[in-house]
This record gives structure tokens, sequence and C-alpha cells, in this order.
């Protein structure tokens, strides 16, 4: 399993790096719009019975749309524009509420998993494209990158060797103390080289803390989406990824990591 998590990353690296790359912003926001909907699939999986996905199929695809919308307003870099896509989305949901509500009762809970999907990944993924539309984007994306990629294997294999005290067992009774500060180490080391390389003008200070507040959302991320696991019952959100499960375990991180990333940017100037 391991071994497949090594070789999915490394067969996938050169995508992800001509993705960033690339000088179109359009085409990196059409692959977050890509990974928007494959990572929605699994989060319908888990949250919605499979008895309730035919029902709940018209909220089910305004949820789709609704971060598709969010997607494309955050590639105008306009925050005016998230905020009404969001406004949209909310109102979209109401109407399907009322449309549905004669042939299902328990609406009200579907329509806030839905809008609760669009939020966790819709909303977070499109901070992906915010970064990326900075004038030093490119930089930023491959720096937040670098930064979680590292607490991720920091954490393994710190845990692995001195794992002793348990982090949060009723949610991943794998992770532990031990694991969870060698990734923050591990957060500091890359994150300082990354900055040299790459944002040679960003104060050490704030860099310091942007770190540090990057590398805990994504420790975050990852327990938030093992708790949505442990609620459904199941192992991996998917198995597109061999090795890693689902494409939402693979950005479940990088979803909290990249509104901490932005944050960092926004005050960085």
């Amino acid at each position: 399993m391991h071994m497949q998590r090594w070789i999915t990353s490394i067969v996938a690296l050169p995508l992800l790096i001509w993705l960033i790359l690339e000088t179109d912003p359009l085409l990196f926001a059409a692959f977050i719009a890509l990974i928007y909907i494959l990572s929605l699939l699994e989060y319908y999986r888990m949250v919605f019975p499979a008895s309730d996905m035919e029902p709940n199929l018209l909220m089910r695809i305004w949820g789709g749309i609704g971060g598709l919308m969010l997607i494309a307003a955050a590639l105008t870099h306009v925050l005016q524009w998230v905020i009404g896509a969001l406004a949209l989305n909310v109102i979209g949901t109401g109407f399907v509420a009322v449309l549905v509500f004669r042939y299902q009762n328990d609406v009200v809970p579907q329509a806030m998993k839905q809008l609760a999907g669009v939020l966790y990944i819709g909303l977070l993924l499109s901070f992906l494209v915010l970064l990326r539309n900075h004038p030093q984007g490119i930089y930023w994306i491959f720096f937040l990158l670098a930064v979680v990629f590292a607490g991720d294997v920091g954490a393994f294999y710190a845990g692995t060797r001195w794992g002793r005290r348990k982090l949060c067992p009723s949610v991943s009774p794998n992770k532990t103390v031990e694991g969870a500060a060698g990734g923050l180490l591990a957060n500091l080391v890359v994150g300082g080289i990354f900055k040299v390389l790459l944002l040679p003008d960003l104060a050490w200070g704030a860099a310091l803390a942007g770190i540090l507040c990057i590398g805990i959302a994504g420790q975050a991320g990852d327990l938030f989406e093992s708790v949505l696991k442990r609620t459904a019952g199941v192992k991996d959100s998917g198995r597109l990824l061999p090795g890693h499960g689902g494409l939402l375990d693979r950005i479940d991180a990088l979803l909290f990591a990249a509104a901490a990333a932005y944050m960092l940017q926004s005050l960085a100037g």
C-alpha cells in the first residue's frame, strides 16, 4: 500500500506540475473544476444513503453547479463574485427544496448536506484558483503544495518511528501527537526552503507563522475528512487513486490549507 502511494504520486506529479506552470489560468481552473466534481461525487456517496441517491438527484446536481459557479467566480479574482456565487447557491437550494418537499419530507437535512458539500469542497478549492491568479501565483501554489506534502510525509514517518500518544483516537486511531509534531517540523523546514527559493520577498516572521497555520489547517482538514468517513462507516472516500483511496482522501489536508495560504498571501500583499 505504501509503495502504491509513492508510485501514484510520482506518476501524477508531471501532470500536476504542467498544469500549474501552464500560462492560461483558465486551464488550471478547469482542472480544479474537475477535481471538484470528482470529489463531490465521493462526498455524496458518503453523506447520502444509497436509497436516497435517486430522490436527491436534483439537489445533488444543483450542488455540482453551485461549486462550479464558485470556481468560475474565483477565476475573476473578484471576492464579491465569490460571495454572490455562494448566495446564489443558497437561493437555488431553497428553490429545489420547495420543489421536492411534496415528495420528500426530510428535504431540509438533505439540503444542509448539499450546502455543506459546496462549502467544504467547492469554496475551499476556489482558494487555489484565487492563489493562482496572484502575480506570483505559480510560486504560491508550489509553496503550498510543498508545505502540505512535507507535513503529510513528516507526520507519517515521525508517527511510525516515534508515535506513542494518540492524537484523536476516536477519529483516527493511527495518528499520534508525535506524528503531528513531526509533520509541523517538516512543514517549517520545507516551507522555509521553498520560501527562500520562490518567495524571497516574504517576511520571515509572516512566513513562519503562515507555514505553521497552513500545517495546522492541513492536519485539521485530514481529521475532518476522517470524521466524515467514520460517520459514513467507510475506510476511504473512494478508489480512484491506488494506495491513497479516493480523491477526497488525497486533497483533504489541501482544502483547509489552501484557505490558510490565501490568507497569508492576502496579508503579504
